[in-house]
């Protein structure tokens, strides 16, 4: 008697799971793929809370690249009434050429828009689906243990599997959303512990991605770098970890290691970064980021 109940409403959750099932409602697959998605790096072990913080800095930063185009679609157009009456033939479809290919790329960002809020939809229905599916898995466990009740939770373990697989694939499909961090290396900052001669190593990190730059200190204070940009590509789940070395003859020395998260770098305008390399601040190291 104790299992009619909850029997009913897991009939109910399967049939919800089978609507709701993600890969059999949309395909999700990219031509490029990113870490979450390469063979073997599939993280099962979805993380909603920073997934959330990701999905509204990227909807922020996509909103502001909207709002910019909008308001240059706008002074366009009030410059194509104007030149219509007042200039050149050539210089008026010039103009005109411009804002159909302003509207074309504000077409883009809508269809952008909208595909990461449904990803996110998708992955909010999934999330509550999992929930309920481990809810209901604690009830059953506290039962007394029947044939059904086994049987159930048989099946709620393969539903909770089931949406854990769903929501980790969503995440490797909301990455692929992500755009691309433009980082450029513009020095390190040490004051006094700065001298010509020196030569200093910096390793970027960002999951699989790496870059290693090598500095030196010119008799003028300034800095040369072997390589000063680099392109990344976010990651839901990884930090940006910088680590700096000091390079004397054969040896290296550890001046510091620091992480960096990117949430705030989803931005229109580009962010001067600033990073403290030792636990004091007398060695700090200068980036600026372009989504």
């Amino acid at each position: 008697e104790f299992c009619i109940f909850p029997l009913f409403i897991f009939s109910f959750y399967r049939k919800s799971l089978s609507r709701s099932s993600v890969r059999s409602r949309m395909s999700l697959r990219s031509p490029k793929v990113y870490s979450s998605l390469q063979k073997g790096a599939v993280i099962w072990d979805p993380k909603p809370l920073q997934v959330k913080k990701i999905f509204e800095a990227l909807k922020k930063g996509l909103n502001e690249y909207l709002e910019a185009h909008q308001a240059e679609l706008d002074y366009l157009s009030g410059r194509h009434k104007d030149t219509k009456r007042n200039s050149r033939l050539a210089f008026y479809y010039d103009l005109d050429k411009q804002i159909r290919s302003v509207e074309r790329y504000i077409r883009k960002l809508e269809f952008h828009i909208s595909k990461v809020e449904e990803l996110y939809e998708a992955y909010c229905i999934q999330c509550r689906l999992r929930d309920g599916a481990a809810n209901m898995k604690h009830a059953f466990s506290l039962s007394p243990s029947t044939k059904a009740s086994r049987e159930s939770l048989v099946e709620l373990y393969k539903n909770f599997q089931g949406c854990t697989e769903d929501m980790c694939f969503i995440e490797g499909a909301l990455e692929v959303h992500l755009g691309e961090f433009h980082l450029k290396m513009k020095g390190l900052v040490g004051f006094a512990r700065l001298c010509p001669g020196d030569q200093y190593e910096v390793f970027v990190r960002l999951g699989r991605q790496k870059w290693r730059l090598k500095g030196k200190i010119e008799t003028d204070d300034s800095q040369t770098w072997d390589e000063e940009e680099k392109i990344f590509i976010p990651n839901l789940h990884e930090k940006f970890e910088i680590k700096v070395t000091e390079l004397r003859g054969l040896a290296t020395i550890l001046v510091g290691v620091v992480t960096c998260d990117s949430i705030n770098f989803y931005t229109t305008k580009p962010q001067a970064i600033i990073v403290d390399i030792t636990e004091l601040g007398t060695i700090k190291l200068q980036l600026e980021v372009l989504w």
